[in-house]
């Protein structure tokens, strides 16, 4: 059923054209097992609608209360919380991450050789608090498949195995060579799932229950969290694998996931479950400068600090990105203290605004936020990776066009 109501200066019948694309072009041709979207102005919800299948084997269709994955939609809440520890002036920017892991002071950067056999050289830089934040830090993710370096990561199992902790991923990483030296280059990265260690460090208090006492419960986001616990199971989606041929297969089965035992690692770089519902409440407080329904989570200040673009120089991501991975389109979009920006509609090649603010995560979820029409957008599947089709791009160009 497709919830849809005409208000906040969004034409309904444009709006529809989100229903019929989808149905049309992927979940027909059997390129996308189903989907969720919302999408809301001034914070009105004007449109919800489910499709397709949330459990393609179980034949269970895609409810409006749907538990989905939302790996890298979890970085911008831990950002935040982060961000509520400097309004606390627990840190500045600009302190080296080494005042906190002690461990990481004399950084080095890769020069050759493999895992555990590496040549490196002092870094030319030290790096930062924002760098963790920009994705400038020299960090990188083992999943990129494209250096030495990575493939370290990947035989350490640092993008996020259930046996790892926080304290063991930083530990690890002080022991290995940067991509580059900080503040040098933007590269994609664990850098969130150690901001999620600092969090837990500043605030003496285990980063879930953090989590839970300053963001989710404010904000009534009860279905959000690092596992899937017993009465959310019959709510919870399979997840998917892109195959050639734009089809797909199981990647991850409900009953069997990693998501219904309690990891050890709570990874603020990719760890969350949510809801569309509960992820509206965040992107709405966003939305409003950091507020929702009476409740603030971030100051009005610090939001907009957050949502500046912070790469040297107001550039673009193409400028400094060494890899070819993002969960964004590089073009005209800069970086903040965890979003991406949009600094330039034209080059973007993707109507908007000048300051639209988001990010998506690996199994194809998005969120975007305009801020200058007060515009939400929430788009949740499940197929991994995010790379294989252009849904976001589509569905930006479908929902401005509903804008009156």
């Amino acid at each position: 059923m497709t919830e849809l109501k005409q208000l906040a200066g969004l034409a309904p019948d444009q709006l529809l054209n989100i229903e019929g694309h989808l149905n049309r072009r992927y979940i027909e041709p059997g390129k996308l097992p189903g989907a969720l979207t919302l999408v809301a102005r001034r914070g009105e919800i004007a449109y919800v609608k489910a499709q397709g299948l949330m459990d393609v084997e179980r034949g269970k269709p895609v409810r409006r209360d749907t538990v989905f994955r939302i790996y890298s939609m979890t970085k911008p809440i831990t950002s935040i919380a982060m961000m509520q520890l400097y309004e606390q002036g627990r840190f500045l920017l600009d302190d080296p991450v080494h005042k906190y892991i002690p461990a990481w002071k004399n950084l080095r950067v890769y020069k050759s050789g493999v895992y555990p056999n590496f040549l490196t050289t002092p870094a030319t830089s030290t790096m930062t608090i924002r760098d963790l934040f920009t994705h400038m830090s020299g960090l990188t993710y083992g999943f990129m498949n494209r250096t030495n370096v990575d493939a370290a990561y990947r035989e350490l199992k640092l993008d996020g195995s259930r046996n790892l902790t926080l304290e063991s991923l930083v530990s690890q990483l002080a022991e290995l060579p940067l991509e580059f030296s900080p503040g040098t280059a933007w590269n994609y990265s664990v850098s969130t799932d150690v901001l999620g260690y600092l969090v837990q460090l500043l605030a003496d208090q285990p980063f879930d229950e953090y989590l839970r006492e300053h963001i989710f419960d404010p904000l009534d986001m009860p279905d959000t969290g690092f596992q899937v616990s017993d009465d959310q199971l019959d709510r919870f989606a399979a997840c998917y694998q892109y195959q050639p041929g734009d089809r797909f297969k199981l990647q991850d089965d409900p009953d069997k996931s990693p998501y219904r035992r309690k990891g050890t690692f709570l990874s603020g770089g990719g760890g969350l479950v949510s809801t569309v519902d509960d992820y509206f409440h965040f992107a709405q407080a966003l939305c409003q400068g950091g507020e929702f329904r009476g409740r603030r989570i971030i100051g009005r200040k610090t939001l907009a600090f957050m949502r500046s673009n912070h790469l040297p120089g107001n550039q673009d991501l193409p400028g400094l990105s060494v890899g070819a991975f993002s969960e964004t389109p590089y073009a005209g979009s800069g970086f903040g203290l965890g979003f991406s920006v949009k600094t330039d509609v034209a080059k973007s090649q993707t109507n908007g605004s000048v300051g639209e603010f988001g990010w998506g995560g690996l199994a194809s979820t998005n969120f975007f936020i305009d801020p200058v029409e007060e515009l939400v957008v929430i788009f949740l599947t499940q197929l991994i990776p995010s790379s294989s089709y252009p849904i976001r791009q589509e569905l930006r160009a479908i929902v401005n066009g509903a804008l009156v």
